[in-house]
Parts: C-alpha cells; sequence; structure tokens
C-alpha cells in the first residue's frame, strides 16, 4: 500500500472515532493492567462482566491479595483459564507492592517483568494507560493489517514493526484502537462486512465482494 493510500485510511478511520479507546472498563492504571491480564482468550464483555463486580470488593494490590488466590479465583471463574490468571494477578500484586510502591511501572521491561504480562500486555498497557506510542498486535490487528495491507507480516512481531514504521506519524498514538475495533466489528475473520467498510476502496483485500452498483 503506497503512503498516500494509508494515510487516507487512517484519516477515515479517525473521522469516524476521533478519540478511540478499549472497550475494557477500568478506573484506575491498575484495574486496566488487572483487566488486560484477564482478557487472554476472552473477551472483553466477559472481562467487564467479572470485573465490575471484582472492583466492588478489591481494586488494588492490597486488596486482591488480601483476597487470596482462592477468593480471587472465585471472582473470575467465569473467564477462561482463570486459575493461572488469579496465580499471576496475586503474584504481580506481590511485585507491584514490593517494587513499585504499588503502583503499575510505566517501562516495558518492568512490565513484561510481571507475571501474565507479555509483550502484547504491556503494549496496551504503555499505550491506553500512559499514552506511549506502541502497537498491541492481536488476531484483528494481525488480521487488518495483512488483509488490507496497511502492514503485511509473517507474525504479530512482524507486523507490530511494521506498522509502527508505516503508520503515519499523527495517528500513531490511536492507531492500536482504531485496528482493533475495526477487525472487531468491520473487518471481521469469516464474512467481513465490505458493504459497511469505510475504507473498502482503500483496502488491497483480493477477495472482498464488488462494490454494489
Amino acid at each position: 500500500m503506497k503512503a498516500g493510500k494509508r494515510h487516507e485510511l487512517f484519516e477515515r478511520l479517525r473521522a469516524a472515532n476521533p478519540n478511540p479507546t478499549t472497550e475494557l472498563r477500568y478506573g484506575s492504571n491498575f484495574e486496566l493492567l488487572v483487566a488486560v491480564i484477564l482478557s487472554a482468550q476472552a473477551t472483553d464483555v466477559g472481562v467487564n462482566a467479572a470485573t465490575a463486580k471484582l472492583y466492588r470488593i478489591a481494586n488494588t494490590p492490597e486488596t486482591i491479595i488480601a483476597l487470596g488466590e482462592e477468593g480471587l479465583k472465585k471472582q473470575i471463574r467465569t473467564i477462561g483459564l482463570f486459575n493461572t490468571k488469579a496465580r499471576n494477578i496475586i503474584a504481580t500484586c506481590e511485585i507491584l507492592i514490593e517494587q513499585h510502591g504499588g503502583q503499575v511501572p510505566s517501562t516495558r521491561e518492568e512490565l513484561e517483568a510481571l507475571p501474565g504480562v507479555g509483550r502484547k500486555t504491556a503494549n496496551v498497557i504503555l499505550n491506553t494507560a500512559f499514552r506511549q506510542v506502541a502497537m498491541a498486535v492481536d488476531t484483528h490487528i494481525f488480521r487488518v493489517s495483512n488483509r488490507t495491507g496497511i502492514a503485511p507480516g509473517r507474525n504479530v512481531v512482524a507486523v507490530e514493526r511494521e506498522l509502527l514504521r508505516l503508520v503515519p506519524e499523527e495517528f500513531l498514538l490511536d492507531a492500536h484502537h482504531w485496528l482493533i475495533l475495526h477487525g472487531r466489528y468491520v473487518c471481521t475473520a469469516r464474512k467481513p462486512r465490505c458493504g459497511n467498510c469505510p475504507i473498502a476502496d482503500l483496502c488491497e483485500y483480493p477477495n472482498k465482494p464488488p462494490a454494489p452498483h
């Protein structure tokens, strides 16, 4: 995809949604961190349902630890992999208290040292909580980047690097949110909604249906 077309594509996504953000519900950086850890292989809707109840009784590292691992499991048992996630969240809370004064750190190295936090999770926190340029490439962003031709790559790290290199600077901060929402609601996996797509004429996907006359 040529640079001019890519710029127009992001201009349209911005015009449709000037202030994009995550669909996870949170009231602090810590709540966001827990929600993102829980969101691995789970839907944002499912995570929000669980955290709405959890955060009423525990929404700080100290109060999560006070719940204990078994208590936390009871609160998040509707979420996939809840046993592992509960263990990771408790361990993360202990590290936050011992090493970071109970606060969520703002560097990739410190974030990725937390149990349950990988590269994608760290990117979400850096971008959403601390407004740093970062691309958390999930299945939606990977699909949209390759399908449209915005930033093709053979794996998520390759796509992340290409997006950081190719997305025009003025759109970099919010590109992650635009792309994930586009993949979630328009450029869906099995049946992309090309007829309702604001960037269909710019997209280089070879298998999209012809535009109606």
